[in-house]
């Protein structure tokens, strides 16, 4: 979850309103966000998760070489130059022009160059059946009131036999407090409670949004979508790794899940 804004809390929110939210918070904290979180992520590395869970151990998406590959809210690109250095045939797509700035930076940084196109993950401007691989780590899936809509184009664009695999906050850690000491481990709401957590600046704007969806939820909206689900990902927490991103900690990681990846294919 992000930073407090004017008023911060649980309240239902327009969708529109929610929605749009995203795009301006990820336009003005690119910079804020890489500075913090950069170098933990790397500027061609796949990481899955505040836990540390990288591709290249996971191996979730299966072979990519040679494999026409989307990445669905991509910030800066990172995980998508990991992929070019794997021999795939990416293309990266944001809704947030920020966070593409960002990506364009790390290209000229790297000299691994990504193709990028702006756009919502919602309306994905490809042709249907124009990859063998699509995923989101982390991006897009929390922070629209219509989720369902993004696996359903990740269904449309994707071959027969295809893979969507997308990373999400475990919905569990929504009945807990978003705080990483020994307070985020006593719930304190009701995991059922699928008001979303919403930010606003002093004249009542909403500035942040982000949607909460239980695991039955998310298996919903991918059978929906035509997907049949292959894995649930639930990384453990690794020892020694002592770092702090949000709410998520090794004090909370070593009792409860933080990150739930659905490996799922097109039939």
């Amino acid at each position: 979850m992000s930073s407090r804004g004017a008023s911060a809390g649980y309240f239902p929110v327009p969708p529109d309103a929610g929605g749009r939210a995203g795009r301006r918070w990820w336009d003005s904290h690119a910079t804020e966000y890489l500075a913090e979180h950069g170098d933990f992520l790397g500027p061609t590395d796949f990481c899955w998760c505040p836990e540390g869970l990288r591709e290249a151990e996971a191996g979730l998406l299966g072979p990519v070489a040679d494999r026409d590959v989307l990445e669905v809210g991509a910030g800066a690109a990172q995980c998508s130059r990991w992929l070019r250095q794997q021999e795939a045939r990416v293309v990266a797509t944001d809704v947030a022009g920020g966070m593409l700035a960002a990506g364009r930076v790390l290209d000229a940084q790297t000299g691994v160059t990504v193709p990028m196109v702006q756009a919502d993950a919602r309306t994905l401007p490809f042709a249907a059946e124009s990859f063998d691989i699509a995923f989101t780590a982390y991006g897009a899936v929390p922070f629209v009131p219509d989720a369902e809509r993004i696996h359903a184009e990740a269904a449309r664009v994707l071959r027969p036999g295809g893979r969507w695999v997308f990373a999400v906050t475990h919905p569990t850690r929504w009945a807990f407090p978003d705080d990483p000491s020994e307070r985020g481990l006593t719930a304190t709401r009701s995991y059922f409670d699928r008001t979303p957590y919403v930010e606003t600046d002093d004249d009542g704007r909403v500035t942040y949004a982000e949607y909460h969806r239980t695991l039955g939820d998310h298996v919903a909206d991918v059978v929906a979508a035509g997907l049949v689900l292959d894995r649930l990902v639930e990384p453990e927490w690794p020892a020694g790794h002592d770092r702090t991103w949000g709410g998520w900690s090794a004090v909370r990681g070593a009792r409860l899940p933080g990150t739930a990846i659905l490996v799922t294919h097109r039939p």
